[in-house]
């Protein structure tokens, strides 16, 4: 029965059994939230802190004696606990269900987890050989964690470092597809995806810098330090990721598709056009109608407006006007909060109430935007100009 229950408690092992069921308590929070109203961002999430939670099991149990132990050392020989291969792709698509509206795990990308089934086929034929096969190990005749070998640690830090460079590459054209589409990028930007490719960014340079400084990744040495704080960034992409995620359920979502022909302005656009036509009826429009006090104005809304297509508002936009659709919009809402000013509507009204009206969707943005426009904030703007 001691065997059975062994687990030496010290500073180390009990450190990381902390993070661990930390990790596998969030998980099952996030599979909560997730799988009754098929939250795709929820699921994955909860599979990226599943994956790191049995990334530290290795150490947290080797610190616990468990290589010292020989069955407890075969399990962990056998069992394929760090999915070097996994922890990449599963991160790029938690991100893309995130920014995606209908996002989908299509056929064609099936092909991103191919090394690591590669590699729990690799694991299996070790186990049949070893335990099912052989009368004694061949495979681990030298006694050593395959998880823990330099090749594959070095793969799969290539592996992990090309799919924060996809998702960064992605996360980029997604901004600058709203920027172009939408008049409320701020409020769909999802500033967490910036603090969670940081965090995953920093446990990466931790592993550069191990293996730098510690290239025998075999042996434990002094890589309980990078476990820890492995386990803490861990922790904050866990608490972080569950809030945002809860937070992201109320944000209106539109269809954005960044690889999507449609976010390119000059496709299908009839080089004849007369933009400086076009350029007057968008200003009509916003001045007749007030068209940016809806706070959802989308690209698609103002072309259905002046019955047109979208790609050539969008060139009219960028082009004549010289910015993107969100900078226009929210440029007309600033000069329309100057004339509310101007007419003394903030002495019985609040500037946010006024900012509100006039289409912004918050605090934040409004300030931002006036404060771009003006190159002050509103009470600064108020203040110098004596209104």
């Amino acid at each position: 029965m001691s065997e059975i229950l062994h687990f030496n408690h010290n500073e180390k092992s009990s450190v990381l059994l902390i993070f661990f069921f930390h990790a596998l308590v969030y998980c099952f929070l996030l599979l909560k939230n997730g799988i009754p109203e098929n939250k795709k961002d929820s699921k994955w999430l909860a599979v990226f802190v599943f994956l790191g939670g049995l990334y530290i099991c290795p150490f947290m149990l080797g610190y616990a004696g468990w290589y010292s132990i020989k069955s407890y050392r075969e399990f962990l020989f056998f069992v394929p606990f760090q999915q070097l291969f996994l922890i990449g792709p599963v991160f790029y698509f938690y991100l893309k269900s995130l920014l995606s509206k209908d996002f989908s795990l299509t056929k064609k990308e099936i092909f991103h987890f191919l090394p690591a089934t590669f590699y729990l086929i690799y694991s299996l034929v070790v186990f049949v050989g070893d335990k099912l096969i052989l009368d004694e190990f061949y495979f681990y005749a030298d006694g050593r964690d395959k998880d823990l070998d330099f090749w594959y640690q070095f793969s799969g830090l290539i592996s992990m470092l090309f799919y924060l460079a996809l998702s960064l590459k992605y996360y980029l054209e997604y901004r600058k597809a709203s920027l172009q589409e939408v008049s409320f990028a701020d409020e769909i930007a999802f500033k967490w995806i910036q603090h969670f490719t940081i965090a995953f960014g920093l446990i990466l340079l931790l592993r550069v810098l191990f293996f730098i400084l510690n290239p025998e990744w075999g042996e434990f040495g002094s890589k309980y330090w990078y476990y820890l704080c492995f386990s803490i960034l861990l922790m904050y992409i866990s608490i972080t990721g569950y809030s945002s995620t809860l937070k992201a359920g109320t944000i209106l979502r539109p269809k954005l598709n960044p690889s999507d022909n449609q976010f390119n302005e000059e496709n299908n656009i009839d080089e004849s056009e007369d933009l400086s036509i076009w350029k007057h009826k968008i200003n009509t429009l916003f001045e007749s109608n007030d068209v940016f006090k809806n706070p959802n104005l989308t690209l698609t809304d103002l072309a259905r407006d002046l019955d047109t297509n979208r790609n050539i508002i969008s060139k009219v936009i960028n082009q004549e006007f010289e910015m993107n659709f969100n900078d226009y919009v929210n440029e007309k809402r600033v000069e329309s909060i100057i004339k509310r000013l101007e007419n003394g509507e903030h002495i019985t009204t609040t500037l946010l109430g006024i900012a509100i009206d006039c289409g912004f969707n918050s605090k934040t943005t409004f300030n931002r935007a006036f404060k771009k426009y003006t190159g002050e904030s509103p009470k600064q703007y108020i203040s110098k100009n004596q209104l």
